[in-house]
């Protein structure tokens, strides 16, 4: 049975779990204007987590049918929500095809598309806070907290050859589910990337703090479970040392964000940079907005700047 109502106006979706909480929905009619789009509706989807096949395929039916619905951004659902309408995309880009995830659905030319736009935003993201060839320069390491979505677009991003030299000196990856090590190293292997990766099955917090406690100095820690904002706590506990002149990136912007407060806990003794989801969230959106409206959309300099002050204004 179709639950969802035929749009009266062009509209756009966004699927996830608590999408009326997001700030999108604030900041999205305050962007629309400045870009010049006219009378579009953004609607939220919310769906639990790993949903059922039949509700993931309903509402992509949904939007490939309607004639009025330009297409959706997906959080929180990317692998699951392919790996049940795989048939139903005529197109997948080739960070879709290699992930196994899509973060944005698309029409054009009457094919309905799916795109992975993770690693381009994650990669924004991370270049935006980190120096340049920091990798090469300080033989740092990278600790990626969780398996999923979030950690396959930033590690892909990171191993990607295109970076020469400049990649973590050792990259690790941790989750409590060992399929999900397994599925992200399956991926790896296809970018036959020089750089050593370790996978660490973490059934406790106190796991994780082992692997945060011994990397070197520079390196980056980064919060992908989930934790703190699609469910409570931190993949850390309080005990865990984050790394001398080092990183620490939350990924959520709204939530308990537990693993944000520890690591400014820790911000002045350590040394330590703290970054939140905040400029992630604008990177995510506004690239699938650029893709979905098939508009330029900068994603630095003054233009850009305007778009983040825009949605700091309405936040």
């Amino acid at each position: 049975m179709n639950n969802y109502t035929a749009a009266t106006k062009p509209a756009f979706y966004f699927i996830g779990v608590t999408t009326a909480k997001s700030s999108i929905m604030r900041v999205f009619p305050a962007w629309a204007k400045h870009l010049g789009l006219r009378d579009v509706l953004l609607k939220g989807v919310d769906l639990k987590l790993h949903d059922e096949v039949e509700n993931y395929r309903e509402v992509v039916n949904f939007i490939k049918n309607d004639a009025n619905s330009l297409g959706a951004l997906v959080t929180t659902h990317k692998i699951d929500l392919l790996k049940a309408c795989r048939d139903l995309l005529e197109e997948l880009d080739y960070y879709a095809q290699l992930t196994g995830e899509i973060s944005c659905i698309s029409k054009r030319d009457g094919k309905l598309r799916g795109h992975a736009k993770d690693p381009i935003s994650s990669g924004l993201s991370l270049e935006a806070f980190l120096p340049e060839n920091h990798w090469q320069h300080s033989h740092a390491e990278a600790l990626v907290l969780g398996a999923g979505g979030s950690s396959i677009a930033l590690t892909t991003y990171m191993l990607d050859p295109k970076h020469r030299l400049n990649r973590p000196a050792r990259l690790l990856v941790t989750d409590r589910n060992r399929e999900r090590l397994d599925e992200i190293e399956h991926i790896h292997e296809q970018l036959a990337s020089s750089t050593r990766v370790e996978y660490q099955l973490a059934a406790q917090p106190t796991d994780n703090d082992a692997l945060v406690n011994q990397l070197p100095a520079g390196s980056l820690v980064v919060n992908a479970t989930g934790l703190g904002k699609d469910a409570p706590g931190s993949p850390l506990t309080a005990s865990a040392q984050f790394p001398q002149s080092g990183y620490a990136w939350e990924f959520n912007y709204r939530g308990d964000l537990v693993f944000l407060e520890q690591a400014r806990a820790q911000e002045q003794t350590r040394q330590l940079h703290v970054e939140d989801g905040w400029l992630y969230f604008i990177h995510g959106w506004t690239r699938v907005i650029a893709e979905i409206f098939n508009v330029e959309i900068p994603t630095r300099g003054p233009d850009f700047e305007r778009i983040s002050e825009i949605a700091a204004e309405v936040r």
